[in-house]
């Protein structure tokens, strides 16, 4: 996916936040405001949100000396839904099609992102939740999921945010297939990495691995070769999060995008409404 001309005041607004977050003092946020408008006005709106997204956060690591700006914020998320775990696979277990309710609480909670929204809160948005049963699909390519998933041997899981990994989990343990869980090399916003994946028991029910991307998304062009290898043979691919759908929309596999639409630029792109659920085939 492009990047749009209304991704670029969020690129601003995240520069903001998480500067502040570490602590920066004005001087130092003025001047991480001054670096992100002249990457802006160099770089291409061909380019991707994650590849940009990519820089933005590295002149905010650079110029606050602080490479995990949200540390704080993942070790909160996964603890708090960790919590929700045992109560959360109770009422999995409870419905006809499990893989349908596991695939709508995966989903929902893709909305564990500081990035996403002004005025996030976690709590709020955890308590939100269990209402995602009561809710269908905007975009919902379950047919074509489920005749890939009887055909595939093995699936390759992307995965995107802290704490909404515990809500993959649930979903890997229904799926019923053996699993390859791909994580960030390199701190950036809140996306997971490996520690958070042991942290959540991710290594439990999946093979889990780097993909070399130290971007908000799985850029294929600074993805490690193991890693390609694997994404070029996989027979499913289970793309999460918006920043997954960013870097691979224009992707033709076997990639099926599971998401909240939690702004108005993917909505656009997708063709729903904001808060939407989304399962979206990548193969026309």
């Amino acid at each position: 996916m492009k990047t749009y001309l209304d991704c670029i005041p969020c690129f601003f607004r995240q520069a903001l936040m998480a500067s502040r977050i570490v602590g920066a003092d004005e001087k130092t946020q003025k001047e991480i405001l001054n670096r992100v408008s002249k990457l802006i006005s160099d770089l291409s709106l061909e380019n991707t949100p994650p590849e940009i997204g990519k820089v933005v956060y590295q002149i905010v690591n650079g110029l606050t000396g602080n490479g995990d700006p949200f540390e704080k914020f993942k070790k909160e998320s996964n603890k708090l839904a960790l919590k929700l775990y045992p109560g959360l696979k109770r009422k999995i277990s409870g419905f006809e099609d499990r893989i349908l309710a596991a695939m709508k609480l995966a989903a929902a909670g893709n909305i564990i992102d500081p990035a996403s929204s002004v005025s996030f809160d976690i709590n709020r948005e955890v308590e939100e939740l269990e209402k995602c049963f009561e809710k269908d699909f905007a975009v919902f390519d379950y047919l074509k999921f489920k005749q890939a998933l009887k055909n595939a041997e093995y699936i390759l899981y992307l995965g995107d945010n802290a704490g909404e990994i515990v809500f993959d989990r649930i979903l890997i343990e229904e799926l019923g297939k053996k699993v390859i869980y791909a994580v960030r090399e390199k701190p950036i916003i809140n996306d997971v990495l490996i520690n958070d994946a042991y942290d959540c028991g991710i290594d439990k029910v999946a093979k889990v691995i780097s993909s070399g991307s130290d971007a908000p998304g799985t850029v294929l062009s600074i993805c490690s070769p193991e890693f390609l290898r694997i994404y070029n043979r996989a027979p499913l691919i289970i793309s999460k999060g918006q920043g997954n759908f960013e870097a691979l929309s224009e992707e033709r596999k076997p990639i099926f995008f599971l998401l909240k639409a939690k702004c108005n630029v993917i909505a656009k792109d997708i063709g729903c409404d904001i808060n939407d659920m989304i399962l979206k085939s990548g193969l026309l």
